[in-house]
Protein backbone atom coordinates (compact mmCIF):
# COMPACT_ATOMS: atom_id res chain seq x y z
CA UNK A 1 0.00 0.00 0.00
CA UNK A 2 2.82 2.43 0.88
CA UNK A 3 6.22 2.96 -0.74
CA UNK A 4 9.21 4.49 1.08
CA UNK A 5 8.29 8.07 0.18
CA UNK A 6 4.71 7.51 1.37
CA UNK A 7 5.97 6.18 4.69
CA UNK A 8 8.32 9.11 5.24
CA UNK A 9 5.60 11.59 4.30
CA UNK A 10 3.19 9.94 6.70
CA UNK A 11 5.75 10.11 9.51
CA UNK A 12 6.15 13.83 8.88
CA UNK A 13 2.37 14.30 8.90
CA UNK A 14 2.20 12.63 12.31
CA UNK A 15 5.17 14.47 13.82
CA UNK A 16 4.64 17.93 12.38
CA UNK A 17 0.99 18.24 11.34
CA UNK A 18 -0.97 16.43 14.10
CA UNK A 19 -2.26 13.66 11.81
CA UNK A 20 -4.13 11.06 13.81
CA UNK A 21 -6.77 8.37 13.70
CA UNK A 22 -9.45 10.14 15.66
CA UNK A 23 -11.39 6.98 16.48
CA UNK A 24 -11.78 3.27 15.95
CA UNK A 25 -15.46 2.65 16.60
CA UNK A 26 -16.97 -0.83 16.83
CA UNK A 27 -20.63 -0.99 15.97
CA UNK A 28 -22.53 -3.74 17.82
CA UNK A 29 -26.06 -4.97 17.23
CA UNK A 30 -28.14 -5.39 20.38
CA UNK A 31 -31.24 -6.71 18.63
CA UNK A 32 -30.72 -10.17 20.11
CA UNK A 33 -30.56 -8.73 23.65
CA UNK A 34 -34.28 -7.98 23.84
CA UNK A 35 -36.08 -9.27 26.92
CA UNK A 36 -39.30 -8.46 28.77
CA UNK A 37 -37.36 -8.73 32.02
CA UNK A 38 -35.46 -5.47 32.78
CA UNK A 39 -32.67 -7.24 34.63
CA UNK A 40 -32.15 -9.77 31.87
CA UNK A 41 -32.22 -7.03 29.20
CA UNK A 42 -29.50 -5.05 30.99
CA UNK A 43 -27.42 -8.18 31.60
CA UNK A 44 -27.69 -9.18 27.94
CA UNK A 45 -26.52 -5.74 26.83
CA UNK A 46 -23.56 -5.75 29.21
CA UNK A 47 -22.49 -9.24 28.19
CA UNK A 48 -22.77 -8.56 24.46
CA UNK A 49 -20.72 -5.36 24.58
CA UNK A 50 -18.03 -6.62 26.96
CA UNK A 51 -17.63 -9.81 24.91
CA UNK A 52 -17.65 -8.34 21.39
CA UNK A 53 -15.46 -5.34 22.22
CA UNK A 54 -13.30 -6.96 24.90
CA UNK A 55 -10.09 -6.49 22.88
CA UNK A 56 -10.95 -3.22 21.11
CA UNK A 57 -8.67 -1.03 23.22
CA UNK A 58 -5.86 -3.60 23.21
CA UNK A 59 -5.97 -3.94 19.44
CA UNK A 60 -6.07 -0.18 18.98
CA UNK A 61 -3.02 0.23 21.19
CA UNK A 62 -1.17 -2.52 19.32
CA UNK A 63 -1.84 -0.89 15.94
CA UNK A 64 -0.73 2.46 17.31
CA UNK A 65 2.57 0.96 18.41
CA UNK A 66 3.05 -1.07 15.22
CA UNK A 67 2.61 1.82 12.79
CA UNK A 68 3.37 4.80 15.01
CA UNK A 69 0.03 6.36 14.15
CA UNK A 70 -1.76 8.02 17.09
CA UNK A 71 -5.23 6.54 17.71
CA UNK A 72 -6.96 9.04 19.96
CA UNK A 73 -10.22 7.27 20.83
CA UNK A 74 -11.61 3.76 20.94
CA UNK A 75 -15.40 3.75 20.99
CA UNK A 76 -18.48 1.59 20.65
CA UNK A 77 -21.80 2.36 18.95
CA UNK A 78 -24.87 0.20 19.57
CA UNK A 79 -28.33 -0.30 18.10
CA UNK A 80 -30.58 2.67 18.96
CA UNK A 81 -31.77 1.77 22.44
CA UNK A 82 -35.37 2.79 21.71
CA UNK A 83 -35.53 -0.14 19.28
CA UNK A 84 -34.75 -2.70 21.96
CA UNK A 85 -36.44 -1.01 24.91
CA UNK A 86 -39.87 -2.28 23.96
CA UNK A 87 -42.53 -1.67 26.60
CA UNK A 88 -40.09 -0.92 29.41
CA UNK A 89 -40.56 2.19 31.53
CA UNK A 90 -38.40 5.26 31.93
CA UNK A 91 -36.52 3.84 34.93
CA UNK A 92 -35.48 0.81 32.89
CA UNK A 93 -34.13 3.04 30.14
CA UNK A 94 -32.03 4.87 32.73
CA UNK A 95 -30.81 1.48 34.02
CA UNK A 96 -29.84 0.60 30.44
CA UNK A 97 -27.83 3.84 30.17
CA UNK A 98 -26.03 3.01 33.40
CA UNK A 99 -25.31 -0.49 32.10
CA UNK A 100 -23.90 0.98 28.87
CA UNK A 101 -21.66 3.20 30.99
CA UNK A 102 -20.53 0.24 33.09
CA UNK A 103 -19.72 -1.76 29.95
CA UNK A 104 -17.76 1.17 28.50
CA UNK A 105 -15.68 1.44 31.66
CA UNK A 106 -15.12 -2.32 31.76
CA UNK A 107 -13.59 -2.45 28.27
CA UNK A 108 -11.81 0.91 28.69
CA UNK A 109 -13.34 2.86 25.80
CA UNK A 110 -13.79 6.64 25.74
CA UNK A 111 -17.46 6.85 24.74
CA UNK A 112 -20.38 4.62 23.86
CA UNK A 113 -23.06 5.91 21.50
CA UNK A 114 -26.56 4.69 20.78
CA UNK A 115 -28.79 5.91 23.58
CA UNK A 116 -30.81 7.05 20.63
CA UNK A 117 -34.20 7.32 18.96
CA UNK A 118 -35.25 7.65 15.31
CA UNK A 119 -38.37 9.83 15.22
CA UNK A 120 -38.17 11.59 11.85
CA UNK A 121 -41.77 10.72 11.05
CA UNK A 122 -43.39 10.00 14.41
CA UNK A 123 -42.82 8.51 17.86
CA UNK A 124 -43.27 5.01 19.15
CA UNK A 125 -44.03 4.65 22.84
CA UNK A 126 -40.46 3.45 23.35
CA UNK A 127 -39.12 6.55 21.57
CA UNK A 128 -41.02 8.86 23.88
CA UNK A 129 -39.89 6.93 26.93
CA UNK A 130 -36.24 6.97 25.92
CA UNK A 131 -36.28 10.68 25.08
CA UNK A 132 -37.85 11.49 28.44
CA UNK A 133 -34.99 9.59 30.10
CA UNK A 134 -32.16 11.38 28.26
CA UNK A 135 -31.50 14.20 30.76
CA UNK A 136 -31.22 11.91 33.76
CA UNK A 137 -29.36 9.23 31.81
CA UNK A 138 -26.68 11.69 30.69
CA UNK A 139 -26.46 13.23 34.15
CA UNK A 140 -25.87 9.83 35.77
CA UNK A 141 -23.30 8.52 33.27
CA UNK A 142 -19.86 9.61 32.09
CA UNK A 143 -19.33 7.89 28.73
CA UNK A 144 -22.82 7.46 27.29
CA UNK A 145 -23.77 9.58 24.27
CA UNK A 146 -27.27 10.18 22.99
CA UNK A 147 -28.77 11.20 19.66
CA UNK A 148 -32.20 11.78 18.18
CA UNK A 149 -32.90 11.83 14.44
CA UNK A 150 -35.99 13.98 13.87
CA UNK A 151 -35.91 14.81 10.16
CA UNK A 152 -35.11 13.28 6.78
CA UNK A 153 -35.40 14.52 3.24
CA UNK A 154 -37.95 11.80 2.54
CA UNK A 155 -40.15 12.23 5.65
CA UNK A 156 -39.84 15.94 6.43
CA UNK A 157 -39.35 17.35 9.94
CA UNK A 158 -41.14 16.03 13.01
CA UNK A 159 -41.97 19.38 14.60
CA UNK A 160 -43.38 17.72 17.73
CA UNK A 161 -39.93 16.20 18.22
CA UNK A 162 -38.31 19.57 17.53
CA UNK A 163 -40.37 21.14 20.32
CA UNK A 164 -39.64 18.26 22.69
CA UNK A 165 -35.88 18.31 22.08
CA UNK A 166 -35.68 21.99 22.97
CA UNK A 167 -37.09 21.04 26.36
CA UNK A 168 -34.86 17.96 26.69
CA UNK A 169 -31.68 19.90 25.91
CA UNK A 170 -32.55 22.53 28.49
CA UNK A 171 -33.36 19.88 31.10
CA UNK A 172 -30.09 18.09 30.39
CA UNK A 173 -28.24 21.36 30.88
CA UNK A 174 -29.96 21.94 34.21
CA UNK A 175 -29.21 18.45 35.53
CA UNK A 176 -25.51 18.85 34.72
CA UNK A 177 -25.25 22.54 35.64
CA UNK A 178 -22.61 21.72 38.26
CA UNK A 179 -20.37 20.50 35.41
CA UNK A 180 -20.91 23.42 33.03
CA UNK A 181 -23.95 21.63 31.54
CA UNK A 182 -21.64 19.04 29.99
CA UNK A 183 -24.52 16.59 29.50
CA UNK A 184 -25.49 18.58 26.41
CA UNK A 185 -22.05 17.92 24.91
CA UNK A 186 -23.07 14.24 24.78
CA UNK A 187 -26.42 14.90 23.06
CA UNK A 188 -26.93 15.65 19.37
CA UNK A 189 -30.06 16.17 17.28
CA UNK A 190 -29.90 15.06 13.64
CA UNK A 191 -31.50 15.38 10.27
CA UNK A 192 -30.60 12.56 7.85
CA UNK A 193 -28.42 10.78 10.41
CA UNK A 194 -26.02 8.22 8.84
CA UNK A 195 -26.05 4.68 10.23
CA UNK A 196 -22.27 4.22 10.07
CA UNK A 197 -20.95 7.41 11.68
CA UNK A 198 -18.00 6.60 14.00
CA UNK A 199 -17.92 10.05 15.63
CA UNK A 200 -19.58 10.99 18.92
CA UNK A 201 -22.00 12.09 20.10
CA UNK A 202 -24.02 10.91 17.11
CA UNK A 203 -22.75 7.37 16.54
CA UNK A 204 -25.21 4.49 16.57
CA UNK A 205 -25.26 1.06 14.94
CA UNK A 206 -27.91 1.27 12.24
CA UNK A 207 -30.53 -1.36 11.56
CA UNK A 208 -29.01 -2.00 8.13
CA UNK A 209 -25.70 -3.04 9.69
CA UNK A 210 -24.57 -6.55 10.62
CA UNK A 211 -23.76 -8.11 13.98
CA UNK A 212 -20.64 -6.01 14.39
CA UNK A 213 -18.50 -3.71 12.26
CA UNK A 214 -15.34 -1.63 12.49
CA UNK A 215 -15.59 1.99 11.34
CA UNK A 216 -12.62 4.34 11.49
CA UNK A 217 -12.62 8.12 11.67
CA UNK A 218 -9.54 9.95 10.37
CA UNK A 219 -8.66 13.55 11.05
CA UNK A 220 -5.97 15.85 9.72
CA UNK A 221 -6.77 19.57 9.67
CA UNK A 222 -3.15 20.41 10.41
CA UNK A 223 -1.96 18.30 7.47
CA UNK A 224 -4.29 20.08 5.06
CA UNK A 225 -3.38 23.55 6.35
CA UNK A 226 0.35 22.95 5.99
CA UNK A 227 -0.14 21.50 2.50
CA UNK A 228 -1.94 24.69 1.46
CA UNK A 229 0.73 26.90 3.01
CA UNK A 230 3.49 24.97 1.23
CA UNK A 231 1.64 25.16 -2.10
CA UNK A 232 2.23 28.89 -2.49
CA UNK A 233 0.23 31.29 -4.63
CA UNK A 234 -2.10 28.92 -6.50
CA UNK A 235 -5.56 29.77 -7.78
CA UNK A 236 -8.60 28.13 -6.18
CA UNK A 237 -8.54 25.20 -8.61
CA UNK A 238 -4.95 24.55 -7.64
CA UNK A 239 -5.78 24.74 -3.94
CA UNK A 240 -8.61 22.23 -4.45
CA UNK A 241 -6.15 19.83 -6.11
CA UNK A 242 -3.75 20.16 -3.18
CA UNK A 243 -6.54 19.35 -0.72
CA UNK A 244 -7.71 16.36 -2.80
CA UNK A 245 -4.23 14.86 -2.92
CA UNK A 246 -3.72 15.41 0.80
CA UNK A 247 -7.11 13.89 1.64
CA UNK A 248 -6.19 10.85 -0.46
CA UNK A 249 -3.04 10.27 1.58
CA UNK A 250 -4.83 10.73 4.89
CA UNK A 251 -7.58 8.32 3.89
CA UNK A 252 -5.04 5.65 2.92
CA UNK A 253 -3.71 5.78 6.46
CA UNK A 254 -7.26 5.30 7.76
CA UNK A 255 -7.82 2.40 5.38
CA UNK A 256 -4.67 0.71 6.65
CA UNK A 257 -5.73 1.03 10.28
CA UNK A 258 -9.31 -0.06 9.56
CA UNK A 259 -8.20 -3.22 7.73
CA UNK A 260 -5.71 -4.07 10.45
CA UNK A 261 -8.28 -3.60 13.23
CA UNK A 262 -10.84 -5.62 11.31
CA UNK A 263 -8.43 -8.51 10.86
CA UNK A 264 -7.21 -8.57 14.46
CA UNK A 265 -10.70 -8.31 15.95
CA UNK A 266 -12.35 -10.70 13.50
CA UNK A 267 -15.01 -8.09 12.76
CA UNK A 268 -15.91 -6.88 9.23
CA UNK A 269 -14.53 -3.54 8.05
CA UNK A 270 -17.27 -0.99 7.45
CA UNK A 271 -16.16 2.48 6.39
CA UNK A 272 -13.47 5.09 6.70
CA UNK A 273 -14.93 8.44 7.69
CA UNK A 274 -12.56 11.13 6.47
CA UNK A 275 -13.68 14.10 8.50
CA UNK A 276 -11.47 17.07 9.25
CA UNK A 277 -12.39 16.94 12.93
CA UNK A 278 -10.42 19.56 14.84
CA UNK A 279 -9.15 19.55 18.41
CA UNK A 280 -8.42 22.38 20.84
CA UNK A 281 -4.71 21.87 20.11
CA UNK A 282 -3.03 24.76 18.30
CA UNK A 283 -2.50 23.84 14.62
CA UNK A 284 -5.35 21.32 14.47
CA UNK A 285 -8.07 23.70 13.29
CA UNK A 286 -10.48 23.81 10.35
CA UNK A 287 -10.77 27.57 10.84
CA UNK A 288 -7.03 27.87 10.25
CA UNK A 289 -7.39 25.97 6.97
CA UNK A 290 -9.92 28.54 5.78
CA UNK A 291 -7.58 31.33 6.84
CA UNK A 292 -4.68 29.64 4.99
CA UNK A 293 -6.85 29.76 1.85
CA UNK A 294 -6.94 33.54 2.21
CA UNK A 295 -9.42 34.79 4.80
CA UNK A 296 -8.30 37.29 7.40
CA UNK A 297 -10.46 35.51 9.96
CA UNK A 298 -12.89 32.61 9.81
CA UNK A 299 -16.36 34.11 9.47
CA UNK A 300 -15.33 36.83 7.03
CA UNK A 301 -17.29 37.08 3.78
CA UNK A 302 -16.06 34.23 1.59
CA UNK A 303 -15.96 31.72 4.44
CA UNK A 304 -18.90 29.67 3.15
CA UNK A 305 -17.41 29.47 -0.34
CA UNK A 306 -14.01 28.40 1.00
CA UNK A 307 -15.63 25.79 3.25
CA UNK A 308 -17.69 24.43 0.33
CA UNK A 309 -14.54 23.94 -1.71
CA UNK A 310 -12.71 22.34 1.23
CA UNK A 311 -15.54 19.93 1.96
CA UNK A 312 -15.89 18.89 -1.68
CA UNK A 313 -12.15 18.41 -2.21
CA UNK A 314 -11.85 16.30 0.96
CA UNK A 315 -14.64 13.99 -0.22
CA UNK A 316 -13.19 13.68 -3.74
CA UNK A 317 -9.78 12.78 -2.40
CA UNK A 318 -11.23 10.33 0.10
CA UNK A 319 -13.34 8.33 -2.33
CA UNK A 320 -10.31 7.74 -4.53
CA UNK A 321 -8.44 6.23 -1.59
CA UNK A 322 -11.06 3.80 -0.31
CA UNK A 323 -14.03 1.97 -1.78
CA UNK A 324 -15.86 2.39 1.51
CA UNK A 325 -15.85 6.03 2.54
CA UNK A 326 -18.89 6.78 4.66
CA UNK A 327 -20.15 8.26 7.88
CA UNK A 328 -20.05 12.04 7.67
CA UNK A 329 -16.78 12.59 5.73
CA UNK A 330 -15.92 16.22 5.12
CA UNK A 331 -15.25 19.11 7.49
CA UNK A 332 -16.49 19.61 11.04
CA UNK A 333 -16.93 23.10 12.46
CA UNK A 334 -17.37 22.63 16.23
CA UNK A 335 -16.70 25.83 18.11
CA UNK A 336 -15.38 24.54 21.45
CA UNK A 337 -13.18 21.89 19.78
CA UNK A 338 -11.46 24.23 17.30
CA UNK A 339 -8.99 26.83 18.56
CA UNK A 340 -9.36 28.87 15.38
CA UNK A 341 -13.14 28.96 15.67
CA UNK A 342 -12.82 30.14 19.28
CA UNK A 343 -10.47 32.93 18.20
CA UNK A 344 -12.92 33.94 15.45
CA UNK A 345 -15.79 34.15 17.93
CA UNK A 346 -13.69 36.15 20.36
CA UNK A 347 -12.66 38.71 17.74
CA UNK A 348 -16.23 39.08 16.47
CA UNK A 349 -15.79 37.69 12.95
CA UNK A 350 -17.84 34.54 13.60
CA UNK A 351 -21.46 34.63 14.76
CA UNK A 352 -24.16 32.01 15.20
CA UNK A 353 -25.87 33.23 12.04
CA UNK A 354 -22.66 32.85 10.01
CA UNK A 355 -22.12 29.38 11.45
CA UNK A 356 -25.62 28.43 10.30
CA UNK A 357 -24.76 29.58 6.76
CA UNK A 358 -21.57 27.51 6.87
CA UNK A 359 -23.54 24.40 7.82
CA UNK A 360 -25.16 24.45 4.38
CA UNK A 361 -21.86 23.19 2.97
CA UNK A 362 -20.04 21.48 5.86
CA UNK A 363 -20.41 17.88 7.02
CA UNK A 364 -22.43 18.30 10.18
CA UNK A 365 -24.00 21.46 11.53
CA UNK A 366 -24.10 23.68 14.60
CA UNK A 367 -21.71 21.75 16.78
CA UNK A 368 -20.49 22.34 20.35
CA UNK A 369 -21.87 25.85 20.57
CA UNK A 370 -22.37 27.33 24.04
CA UNK A 371 -25.33 29.69 24.44
CA UNK A 372 -26.69 31.56 27.49
CA UNK A 373 -28.22 29.30 30.11
CA UNK A 374 -31.45 31.31 30.21
CA UNK A 375 -32.16 30.79 26.50
CA UNK A 376 -35.83 29.97 26.03
CA UNK A 377 -36.71 26.37 25.11
CA UNK A 378 -38.55 27.58 22.01
CA UNK A 379 -35.43 29.35 20.72
CA UNK A 380 -33.42 26.14 21.12
CA UNK A 381 -36.15 24.26 19.25
CA UNK A 382 -36.20 26.88 16.49
CA UNK A 383 -32.42 26.62 16.02
CA UNK A 384 -32.90 22.86 15.65
CA UNK A 385 -35.72 23.42 13.13
CA UNK A 386 -33.60 25.77 11.02
CA UNK A 387 -30.73 23.31 10.91
CA UNK A 388 -33.03 20.38 10.15
CA UNK A 389 -34.52 22.36 7.27
CA UNK A 390 -31.06 22.87 5.77
CA UNK A 391 -30.45 19.13 5.95
CA UNK A 392 -33.87 18.18 4.63
CA UNK A 393 -33.88 20.53 1.63
CA UNK A 394 -30.25 19.86 0.67
CA UNK A 395 -30.46 16.09 1.20
CA UNK A 396 -27.50 16.15 3.59
CA UNK A 397 -26.75 15.36 7.21
CA UNK A 398 -27.09 18.27 9.59
CA UNK A 399 -26.98 18.26 13.36
CA UNK A 400 -27.27 20.49 16.39
CA UNK A 401 -25.22 20.14 19.57
CA UNK A 402 -26.07 23.18 21.67
CA UNK A 403 -25.03 23.74 25.27
CA UNK A 404 -27.19 26.22 27.16
CA UNK A 405 -24.73 26.72 30.01
CA UNK A 406 -26.78 27.31 33.14
CA UNK A 407 -25.77 30.47 34.96
CA UNK A 408 -23.59 31.70 32.09
CA UNK A 409 -24.07 34.80 29.96
CA UNK A 410 -22.72 36.11 26.67
CA UNK A 411 -19.00 36.78 27.08
CA UNK A 412 -18.49 34.14 29.77
CA UNK A 413 -16.14 31.26 29.06
CA UNK A 414 -16.98 27.59 29.63
CA UNK A 415 -14.37 24.85 30.08
CA UNK A 416 -15.14 21.20 29.29
CA UNK A 417 -11.65 19.69 29.10
CA UNK A 418 -10.11 17.10 26.79
CA UNK A 419 -11.26 16.96 23.18
CA UNK A 420 -14.44 18.84 24.12
CA UNK A 421 -12.32 21.92 24.73
CA UNK A 422 -13.71 25.26 25.87
CA UNK A 423 -15.80 28.02 24.34
CA UNK A 424 -17.13 31.51 24.82
CA UNK A 425 -20.88 31.86 25.31
CA UNK A 426 -22.38 33.10 22.03
CA UNK A 427 -25.38 35.39 21.69
CA UNK A 428 -28.66 34.21 20.18
CA UNK A 429 -31.48 36.11 18.52
CA UNK A 430 -33.95 36.84 21.33
CA UNK A 431 -37.04 37.37 19.17
CA UNK A 432 -39.49 34.60 20.00
CA UNK A 433 -40.43 31.71 17.67
CA UNK A 434 -42.66 30.22 20.40
CA UNK A 435 -45.95 30.39 18.48
CA UNK A 436 -44.48 28.58 15.46
CA UNK A 437 -42.82 25.91 17.61
CA UNK A 438 -46.02 25.31 19.59
CA UNK A 439 -47.91 24.42 16.40
CA UNK A 440 -46.20 21.02 16.24
CA UNK A 441 -47.18 18.59 13.48
CA UNK A 442 -44.90 17.65 10.62
CA UNK A 443 -43.12 20.03 8.29
CA UNK A 444 -43.64 18.41 4.84
CA UNK A 445 -40.73 17.06 2.86
CA UNK A 446 -39.57 19.03 -0.19
CA UNK A 447 -40.92 18.22 -3.65
CA UNK A 448 -37.58 16.83 -4.81
CA UNK A 449 -37.86 14.09 -2.17
CA UNK A 450 -40.43 12.37 -4.43
CA UNK A 451 -37.87 10.33 -6.33
CA UNK A 452 -38.50 6.67 -6.94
Amino acid sequence: MFNTNDILETINMIREDALDIRTITMGISLLDCVSDDPGRLCANIYEKITTKAAKLVEVGNNIEKKYGIPIINKRVAVTPISLIGGRHDRETFIRIAEMLDAAAKKIGINFIGGFSALVHKDFTNADRTLISAIPEALAKTERVCSSVNLATTKAGINMDAVKLMGEIIKKTAELTADRNSIGCAKLVVFANAPEDNPFMAGAFHGVGEGEAVINVGVSGPGVVRHAIERAGNLDMSGIAEVIKKTAFKITRVGQLVAREASEQLGVPFGIVDLSLAPTPEIGDSVAHILEAIGLESCGAHGTTAALAMLNDAVKKGGVMASSHVGGLSGSFIPVSEDSGMIDAVNCGSLTLEKLEAMTCVCSVGLDMIVIPGDTDNAIISAIIADEAAIGMVNNKTTAVRLIPAIGKEVGDYVEFGGLLGAAPVMSVNKFSPAKMISRGGRLPSPIHSLRN
